[in-house]
């Protein structure tokens, strides 16, 4: 008689097999339309701010911010793309277009490719090690002190991405991040200018506008930076955080579990992909980073067909993040349980 475990099909642990159902055409890179995408974030961003340095009209400021805030994004995301060699075939074309595209959002990129491509990509949902929304079990959440209790509702909350994405990535791994000494050196020269990028502004704007000036560099370069703080907080807890995904303890976890079982493909509405640039369709993202933004849902179809039972996707929507953010707040990592706070 067979067992039930021996007729269960055997998952991998690797990703050779999701890697090679990937079409090859998927890692093509056009150097032209990499360029026509920055061109366009660039213009709307630079839009964006010509409004804002015009006016103080209240009706005018806030579509004005909620416009600056994605363009941001955009540019961010196409940064984040650049960061991993992904956008454009020439590396030295990457690097430039990362650094550029990252001083908006004030990140330093050598900084932020550590973090992201190296822990994140390489422990994706592994305990102890992802950094990125990783949970707390419900013993660690009872010994939390009152005020980092409170904090945790907050971030773990339907409107705490940003706080969350401000206190816990770039605060602390951004800001107060203390480079290894290997690459220290290109760390801190990011970490420079992106400060000189943010002095700059705030200096040429009172050179202008006299103490006022200060006011408009609070528009043109805080508010749209908390903005995308929001959304990009949100968009990396929709990538990762859900009730069917689970983290694995640090034994137990391999790389088929974190990249491609501890992912989500989302699909948006028309239009939604001008600013988030088919970054939400992730799974294929964490597969292979070398895929080009533009071709994630070829190659999200692809690994889908032949996975088709480990592959999460769904349509985009606030019902279900709303669902999320209800649901998981504490983590039981043995048994890959989500539980809401006890009572």
């Amino acid at each position: 008689m067979i067992g039930i475990d021996e007729r269960a099909p055997t998952k991998p642990t690797g990703l050779r097999a999701v890697v090679d159902s990937i079409p090859a055409h998927c890692y093509q890179r056009s150097t032209v339309r990499g360029l026509g995408l920055l061109i366009r974030d660039a213009l709307v961003y630079g839009l964006a701010v010509w409004g804002l340095l015009s006016t103080d009209n209240p009706l005018l400021l806030v579509p004005l911010w909620l416009l600056a805030g994605l363009a941001v994004s955009a540019l961010f995301v196409l940064g984040h793309d650049a960061a991993h060699d992904a956008l454009f075939d020439s590396n030295r074309l990457n690097s430039v277009v990362g650094r550029v595209t990252m001083l908006p959002s004030l990140h330093a990129t050598e900084i932020w490719v550590f973090g992201h491509n190296r822990v994140h990509h390489g422990h994706t949902l592994r305990e102890g090690m992802d950094f990125v929304w990783h949970p707390l079990t419900t013993e660690q959440c009872e010994n939390l002190g009152t005020v980092h209790r409170l904090r945790h509702r907050i971030e773990w909350g339907p409107l705490g991405s940003g706080v969350y994405y401000l206190r816990a990535v770039w605060w602390e791994k951004m800001v107060r991040f203390s480079p290894p000494e290997r690459w220290a050196r290109v760390m801190r020269r990011d970490q420079a200018l992106v400060a000189a990028f943010a002095t700059a502004w705030l200096v040429a704007l009172i050179a202008i506008n006299g103490f006022s000036g200060v006011w408009d560099w609070a528009k043109v370069v805080i508010v749209p930076f908390l903005l995308f703080s929001q959304t990009i907080g949100w968009v990396v807890h929709v990538h990762h955080i859900s009730p069917e995904i689970r983290w694995w303890p640090h034994r137990e976890w391999n790389r088929f579990r974190g990249q491609v079982e501890g992912t989500t493909v989302l699909w948006g509405p028309p239009g939604w992909n001008i600013v988030f640039h088919r970054i939400v369709v992730h799974l294929p993202h964490h597969v292979d980073m070398r895929v080009p933004c533009y071709r994630l849902p070829e190659a999200a179809r692809a690994i889908a067909a032949t996975f088709p039972d480990d592959v999460v996707q769904r349509p985009i929507s606030i019902g279900s993040y709303l669902r999320s953010t209800r649901a998981c707040k504490l983590h039981d990592f043995e048994t890959g349980v989500w539980s809401r706070y006890p009572r």
